[in-house]
């Protein structure tokens, strides 16, 4: 590679990162619900006042919706976005992702409501979600071989993960100082501001452009050829692939949406961490990132499957756990479940878009992964589930279990998942 193409190539990187640093809000929810869900004192329903008059407080369900929307439509938009990504260029699709969440950011303040949020942070931020980060990852993805591909897309999305690590103690700052509204409306400027600009960058590389193999990649057993989307929605690899997406997102995806209550619950009694609960959510945001660049590189010397399964098991005994450590009151404990969690969480989320580039090739990636990546939002389900069991029960106990349950189930799947032979394609199953 020339040296030119070669820091094209960074720059196209570290742009899908910079991108992935706005739409991550996502990881940083937890901050807002712990703002929105009403108690004893304040019960679901009164008004609230001050900063946030105008708002009320929601039921813990109705607290996770808003999330779990957002999270459902930001998959199902990868699709379409995949295909804008693939036909238009990552720098469109990016640029009319950043939009769509500027404007649902936006549009969840001035509401001031449950509808509000369900519109705005839901629906337009998971559209925005979807057109952006399926803009970044494919982009990055064409300009290297195999031997790099777990460690750049886990650089890529790494930045969606490291989100949390800055909003959420912005997002505490603002809440208190200007109000949900004015959270909302702040960071929405911000990101618009932000995501246009790095979109700017984000180019394929030229069309006679090769991407450097090393000895090593060129001799492991990937696909020859680029699958089409109905190609691969024919096989069951491509099925496995999304169970395998549903049982690491789901696990991860709990404990993103209840880390700021959890830490409340596990440490009410210290009074810093009882002010400072989006402490753990940024904690878990730093650990998701680095998540998927560690899994990312370490995937490209032991393989997708043993990283899936090193990082599913140990997160499977923290979830089992999870239940005893909350009741132990033990923060220490709780840090290092959680950050187990964002760890396996992080790591999917490199090794699937690696895994789907191995199976069915890069050319097609955005389309094909955008099917893939209907796991992870299919995965949205068990913390909406957990939210009803939490007002029903009072704990996340059963929740947790049920979770642990799923995640084993993958990673046993994940022993026998090899990559599909094409027609075309002479070289033996991995």
């Amino acid at each position: 590679m020339g040296r030119d193409l070669k820091a094209r190539a960074w720059e196209v990187t570290f742009a899908g990162t910079a991108v992935n640093l706005c739409l991550g809000i996502l990881y940083a929810w937890s901050v807002w619900k712990a703002n929105l869900v009403g108690n004893a004192e304040h019960p679901p329903g009164s008004a609230m006042s001050g900063v946030n008059a105008g708002w009320t407080y929601l039921t813990d369900a109705q607290a996770t919706w808003a999330y779990a929307a957002c999270g459902m439509i930001f998959a199902l938009m990868m699709i379409p976005g995949g295909r804008i990504q693939d036909r238009y260029g990552p720098r469109f699709g990016a640029t009319l992702g950043g939009l769509f969440l500027a404007s649902g950011c936006i549009l969840a303040g001035l509401m001031k409501s449950y509808v509000g949020l369900l519109l705005g942070f839901g629906v337009l931020g998971g559209i925005g979600m979807g057109f952006g980060y399926a803009a970044t990852t494919p982009a990055a993805v064409k300009w290297f071989g195999p031997h790099r591909r777990g460690l750049v897309v886990g650089l890529v999305v790494g930045g969606y993960g490291a989100a949390a690590i800055y909003i959420a103690p912005l997002a505490k700052s603002l809440i208190a100082s200007y109000g949900l509204s004015g959270s909302f409306i702040g960071l929405g400027i911000l990101f618009a501001v932000v995501v246009v600009a790095a979109a700017r960058l984000l180019v394929f590389p030229p069309a006679d452009y090769v991407p450097p193999v090393s000895d090593a990649a060129a001799s492991t057993k990937l696909t020859a050829v680029d699958w089409s989307a109905p190609e691969m929605l024919r096989t069951w690899q491509f099925y496995g692939l999304v169970f395998l997406f549903i049982g690491s997102a789901q696990s991860g995806l709990l404990v993103i949406a209840n880390a700021a209550p959890l830490l409340n619950t596990t440490a009410g009694s210290i009074a810093f961490f009882a002010a400072n609960a989006w402490i753990l959510a940024s904690f878990g945001g730093l650990v998701n990132a680095t998540g998927r660049v560690g899994t990312g590189f370490y995937s490209d010397r032991i393989g997708r499957s043993n990283a899936y399964l090193v990082n599913g098991v140990i997160s499977a005994i923290c979830l089992f756990l999870m239940p005893t450590i909350i009741a132990s009151g033990s923060v220490l404990l709780l840090f290092l479940a959680v950050g187990v969690a964002y760890w396996q969480y992080g790591g999917a989320l490199a090794l699937m878009p690696a895994f789907t580039a191995d199976f069915f090739g890069p050319k097609n990636m955005g389309f094909n992964y955008g099917f893939v990546f209907l796991g992870w939002g299919i995965a949205f389900f068990v913390p909406q589930l957990a939210g009803y069991i939490k007002d029903a029960t009072g704990s996340l106990d059963a929740a947790f279990y049920l979770s642990g349950v799923l995640l084993v189930a993958a990673v046993l799947l994940s022993l026998v998942l090899r990559r599909p032979v094409h027609g075309e394609d002479q070289a033996e199953a991995a």
